[in-house]
């Protein structure tokens, strides 16, 4: 039988770190790295928090890889790096491909700018990239 991408999603949650919106804030304002991995829209239409990287997530392993031509200097397999997208799902996925990286600190927002928006949080609007 096939897998389901919500099978996907399940596995990999059990094997991250999943984070309420507070526990984000908390290490936000301690220097952790945020990594928005939604579409460019839809940082357009929800906003993004303050100081956040964008990285759509087509880019994420590209970017995540230091051995990458593509790498960028935001990501850095020991800090600490907390992934977010619309609700929880491909920051799940994600964060566990980072640990396949190597990425030894890595956690997502379970629930993703929906429950951080729904905990009261601030969004900014997004930056022209």
């Amino acid at each position: 039988m096939a897998t389901t991408a919500a099978q996907l999603v399940a596995d990999a949650k059990s094997r991250v770190e999943n984070l309420t919106p507070d526990q984000v804030a908390e290490e936000h304002a301690r220097a952790a790295v945020l990594v928005d991995l939604r579409e460019p829209a839809e940082l357009a239409n929800d906003g993004m928090i303050d100081g956040a990287v964008h990285a759509p997530r087509g880019m994420l392993e590209f970017w995540a890889d230091p051995s990458s031509p593509y790498h960028r200097s935001e990501f850095d397999p020991t800090r600490r790096t907390i992934l977010y997208c619309a609700s929880g799902g491909r920051s799940a996925l994600a964060a566990a491909v980072l640990a396949q990286f190597g990425y030894t600190d890595v956690a997502h927002l379970d629930g993703g700018i929906k429950a951080w928006k729904q905990a009261g949080r601030p969004v900014v609007p997004p930056e022209t990239e």
